[in-house]
């Protein structure tokens, strides 16, 4: 039987997890052993009686940084208990968290997690450890333990067992380069409003070519970086098959 998705999170908050994690799917998938999740508090590395885990930056400026050496314990410690899950750490610095990469998480055995806070963590500790920095989005929080909330809700939802249909991950916003269609539910009418005619003809070919084409209206007007990104997929599909075709010939 393979190992349940683990995380461990690295935090100064551990009383933040598993916050509403431990809710609805999420939560029922805890209690059903599907993911098993840990928290390492770091300022049990720290040191000092003060329990001290941050400093003033160097070169000088606002807010304060946290220090490399305690969060390399703290690290060093979960990586000896999880040699071989992925390292990320929450921070605005980060790449960019897409649905790809949540859908390769969620394939793996888990993830340690470092939760950033103040104005950021010594650069350091990202050039002597092999630690993936993420962002969730373009805009601060007061630290990184709503962002690796976000990041395992993301990731959990899509582990087998947790929700009802399989088809229940796949058909949604971002994993076909589109935002999702729109959705309705009874009742018919509603102030005014009627369910699209399609949706009730129960001619599948038409609701999907509704679909795709609604799709692709909310993507246009909503998300023109994603609109061009898919676009150009969509347009090197035709070269791609071309070359196929002459290669097998």
């Amino acid at each position: 039987m393979n190992k349940p998705f683990s995380a461990s999170i690295l935090t100064l908050y551990p009383e933040m997890f598993p916050g509403p994690l431990g809710h609805s799917l999420a939560g029922r998938a805890l209690e059903n052993n599907i993911w098993s999740l840990e928290t390492v508090a770091i300022r049990d590395f720290a040191n000092d009686r003060h329990h001290t885990v941050d400093d003033t930056p160097s070169g000088g400026g606002a807010g304060m940084v946290m220090r490399a050496d305690i969060l390399a314990r703290a690290l060093d410690h979960s990586c000896e208990k999880h040699p071989d899950l992925p390292i990320l750490a929450m921070t605005p610095r980060g790449y960019p968290l897409t649905q790809s990469r949540v859908r390769q998480l969620s394939e793996g055995a888990g993830a340690i997690i470092i939760c950033g806070r103040f104005e950021g963590m010594d650069e350091r500790l990202f050039e002597k450890r092999a630690i993936e920095p993420i962002s969730i989005g373009d805009y601060i929080l007061s630290g990184g333990e709503m962002a690796a909330l976000t990041l395992l809700d993301a990731c959990i939802r899509l582990i087998p067992g947790v929700m009802g249909k399989i088809t229940s991950g796949e058909d949604e916003s971002f994993e076909t380069g589109l935002l999702e269609y729109p959705q309705y539910t009874r009742p018919v009418e509603w102030e005014g409003l009627s369910i699209p005619e399609v949706l009730r003809s129960g001619n599948h070919a038409h609701i999907k070519a509704w679909r795709q084409a609604m799709a692709e209206r909310d993507t246009r007007l909503r998300r023109p970086d994603l609109w061009e990104r898919y676009r150009s997929v969509q347009a090197s599909r035709p070269l791609a098959r071309n070359k196929k075709d002459r290669n097998e010939k």
